[in-house]
């Protein structure tokens, strides 16, 4: 039983630092679908369509565009789990924008992507490098990059 309980004290730490980094993984890709979600929504109901991203409260989402319909019933909105934070990068700079306002991606009616449009945003866990959430060579979709990747990319 001492063995069990000794074994158990040295794995949890490590045990504990993967499941965080699966959490930070799983949401990643939560976004990266979310991305294509939003620029399938843009084409097929011919309505831009943006996928907001608010690091002061640790949520993001899906929605129509403003000022296109009254009710979105389709909208969603998600919420970070309390050890991953949303860091966002515009034009490679860190951007602070008021509340009303929130940076986003923008899909434009026929699935492109909107020049106004977040470039690369991260993904930080507490104890874990940043995923990074960019916009593909192509500037058509959004890719998922290690920050080995993403600093290479930058250079």
């Amino acid at each position: 039983m001492a063995l069990i309980t000794i074994a158990a004290g040295l794995i949890a730490p490590s045990l504990s630092r993967f499941f965080r980094g699966r959490t930070q993984d799983a949401e990643a890709f939560r976004l990266l679908s979310l991305t294509h979600y939003g620029q399938s929504r843009a084409i097929s109901e011919g309505i831009p369509t943006v996928l907001w991203l608010d690091s002061r409260s640790g949520t993001y989402g899906l929605r129509l565009e403003a000022g296109y319909t009254d009710d979105d019933r389709k909208a969603v909105n998600f919420t970070l789990d309390k050890d991953l934070r949303i860091g966002v990068v515009q034009g490679g700079t860190q951007t602070a924008r008021p509340s009303s306002k929130l940076p986003g991606i923008h899909f434009l009616p026929d699935g492109t992507v909107s020049p106004a449009s977040v470039n690369s945003f991260s993904l930080e866990g507490r104890d874990s490098q940043p995923l990074w959430i960019v916009q593909s060579a192509n500037g058509l979709n959004y890719e998922i990059q290690n920050q080995t990747s993403y600093n290479r990319a930058r250079r």
